[in-house]
């Protein structure tokens, strides 16, 4: 698991000063980003080598409302990867320590034409990263 922190901006807010539920959508992509760098399976080098791993599916449970200027701590680990999908955990929780937000996200890779990719197959080593132990919760 790693920890990804983000400072709600005033532009992420409504008119009731709380912050839009879209935007813990965006906050899991941030946080899944710097995950995949901080794990070296960069998503800027993956699509360096022509893949690309859109969102398949997101699933997300709000708990508590955040506001302007908060800052948001998100764990990020992986729940599953198959060498075709992967499964993204978060969890999001105020400066207090409360849980706000939990979610996943899950991802296939896919070529340049759209065509699937096994990773393990095609980018063993990039697929040896998502299975290591220490990736996931």
């Amino acid at each position: 698991m790693i920890e990804y922190k983000h400072t709600v901006q005033y532009y992420e807010t409504d008119k009731m000063g709380i912050v839009h539920h879209s935007n813990y959508i965006r906050w899991m992509e941030e946080a899944r980003v710097n995950f995949l760098d901080k794990i070296g399976a960069s998503y800027f080098e993956l699509e360096e080598k022509g893949i690309i791993s859109p969102v398949t599916a997101i699933d997300c449970k709000y708990k508590l409302s955040t506001r302007f200027p908060e800052t948001v701590t998100i764990a990020v680990s992986l729940l599953e990867y198959n060498g075709v999908r992967l499964r993204v955990n978060y969890i999001m929780k105020n400066e207090a320590g409360k849980t706000v937000f939990t979610g996943t996200s899950d991802h296939c890779f896919l070529d340049a034409s759209g065509k699937i990719v096994r990773m393990d197959k095609d980018f063993p080593d990039y697929s040896g990263i998502l299975r290591r132990p220490e990736n996931y919760e």
